[in-house]
């Protein structure tokens, strides 16, 4: 008989962020949260684990140095295999026009930078709890 301990999952998340610093904030949250993790550095990488891992959710950086988050969104939300994965905009602006622009990509939140360490949480939370 498995016991339920067994059958508990926590669920996976994608980090894509090009700043170091960045990225190893953003791993110090999910560690001390407690949410397993990968982390792409730039979009067609993202796109690939995206695919190949399935996360439950994706904190996506904007500015990318290949391919703009944007479009690493549009792709991910045409591709039936990551469609339904939750996606959130991590940007250093949010404008009235940017958020429009991310939702209609795909995202369903977004974090400014610099992050609030305990919006940042919340929102993780929000999307995976």
């Amino acid at each position: 008989m498995e016991s339920q301990v067994d059958n508990f999952k926590r669920e996976l998340v994608l980090a894509v962020e090009d700043s170091a610093d960045n990225l190893e904030l953003i791993i110090e949250v999910l560690e001390i949260i407690g949410f397993p993790f990968i982390a792409a550095t730039d979009g067609r990488t993202a796109i690939a684990m995206a695919q190949q891992h399935q996360p439950d959710l994706i904190l996506l950086d904007m500015l990318l140095p290949d391919i703009s988050g944007l479009e690493v969104a549009e792709r991910l939300k045409q591709d039936s295999q990551t469609a339904n994965i939750p996606i959130i905009a991590v940007t250093g602006m949010v404008t009235e026009e940017e958020k429009g622009q991310y939702l209609s990509a795909g995202c369903i939140d977004f974090v400014a930078k610099p992050y609030d360490l305990d919006l940042l949480v919340t929102v993780i939370k929000r999307y995976l709890s």
